[in-house]
């Protein structure tokens, strides 16, 4: 039987940089939208799931996922990993592909990349963010309910628990990684389209009303390098903020 092919998005409204980041408007969509509309064009992807918190903080998540059909579980805030997990195991989710909801201008076709390669080979995960190469926004992880499951049982350790596949990722003896590269014209790693700050919305709302107003409402990770390239000043906007080393 096909096993289930999930997006499972962690959003929270509870940033201390920047509250409220993934329900942030542009063009007069929450970004949250501005992402499900995104992961929406994979065609492989079964169903999309919010993974949110039971902080009340969390109830305006809750009500932007009733009003747009989205399926929805609330969970533990710190504890990521079991609110994936438990995501997944409500919703009979056999794949992850796993999305956090401060990249909300991902290229739908590097999901589709990270999806068709975990799904072509005998992978426990696989990723286009584990070896930083691309943007940081651009960030796509594909891997089983199982491996997840597996993972939880062998960690109790506070930092793995926070970031859902970062014991995966430390473990290649145990698990079967795959990492996927940039090619050359997007290799960007320095190139922040996430949303940690406010000048990060900045600089992710001037990209979406570029692109909008030309039409381009799927615009792609290559579009937004050669756009950035060209007009030096929009990497201004960003590029001198401090980022976490452990991201994904």
């Amino acid at each position: 039987m096909k096993k289930k092919v999930a997006a499972i998005i962690e959003a929270r409204m509870n940033s201390s940089r920047l509250y409220g980041k993934v329900l942030m408007k542009v063009k007069n969509k929450p970004l949250l939208l501005h992402l499900v509309n995104r992961i929406r064009k994979v065609k492989k992807i079964d169903k999309i799931i919010v993974a949110t918190t039971t902080n009340p903080k969390d109830e305006d998540i809750v009500k932007f996922c009733k009003k747009n059909n989205l399926l929805f579980y609330r969970g533990s805030e710190n504890n990521v990993m079991e609110r994936v997990m438990h995501s997944a195991k409500n919703f009979k989710v056999g794949v992850i592909v796993g999305i956090t909801g401060d990249c909300p201008i991902i290229d739908y076709k590097l999901i589709s990349l990270c999806l068709n390669i975990y799904l072509n080979n005998q992978a426990d995960y696989v990723s286009n963010a584990n070896l930083r190469s691309y943007p940081d926004g651009m960030d796509v992880q594909v891997y089983s309910s199982q491996a997840l499951r597996k993972s939880y049982r062998m960690t109790k350790n506070k930092e793995d628990r926070e970031h859902v596949t970062l014991h995966i990722r430390k473990n290649p003896k145990i698990f079967k990684i795959i990492n996927i590269v940039s090619p050359q014209n997007i290799l960007f790693p320095k190139l922040a389209l996430t949303l940690d700050y406010y000048e990060d919305f900045k600089l992710v709302k001037k990209i979406i009303e570029h692109f909008e107003k030309k039409k381009n409402y799927y615009f792609s990770c290559e579009d937004i390098v050669e756009l950035i390239k060209k007009n030096k000043k929009l990497l201004s906007i960003n590029d001198n903020l401090k980022r976490n080393e452990i991201k994904i």
